[in-house]
């Protein structure tokens, strides 16, 4: 699923080509590029509820106000799916301004939402990424999450 998903990302979203919107054609599209039926079943409902979660009424928790001294413990299934890398990079996306509370849990959220054995902190920043995206009013986050997904670590090559 997580493959169809950065799939549809880079070439549609990230690309900036136009959308395909029509669900039939874009299961067509995905099944051509050799995607199972069922796994795009799976990944096209990802992205649906990724759309949902801005309901405040269908995730109420995003919209409380959190105290700025506020620490976030993690649930034991959440510790299992995300290990001390990638919930230290979420802290540090907060602490720099990338992530909020609520973007935060949305990346949560969708992160538990994957049908995935293992999952490592590269897929965590696509994730974000996606997320940042489909989040109107970050579009500064987005930005600076691209900058910190693609550049190139400094240092000497050898």
């Amino acid at each position: 699923m997580f493959d169809i998903l950065m799939y549809l990302f880079e070439n549609f979203i990230h690309s900036e080509m136009e959308v395909v919107v029509d669900h039939d054609e874009l299961t067509d599209e995905l099944t051509r590029a050799g995607f199972h039926s069922q796994e795009i079943t799976k990944a096209l409902a990802w992205l649906e509820r990724l759309a949902d979660l801005q309901d405040s009424q269908d995730k109420p928790y995003l919209m409380q106000a959190v105290p700025v001294t506020s620490f976030r413990a993690y649930t034991p299934e959440e510790l299992a799916r995300l290990d001390s890398e990638c919930r230290g990079f979420m802290m540090y996306l907060e602490q720099i301004g990338v992530l909020d509370f609520t973007t935060r849990e949305m990346v949560v959220d969708r992160v538990m939402e994957l049908d995935t054995p293992q999952f490592a902190l590269e897929d965590l920043k696509w994730v974000i990424l996606m997320v940042l995206f489909n989040v109107p009013g970050h579009e500064d986050a987005y930005t600076r999450m691209e900058e910190l997904l693609f550049e190139e670590p400094e240092g000497v090559m050898h």
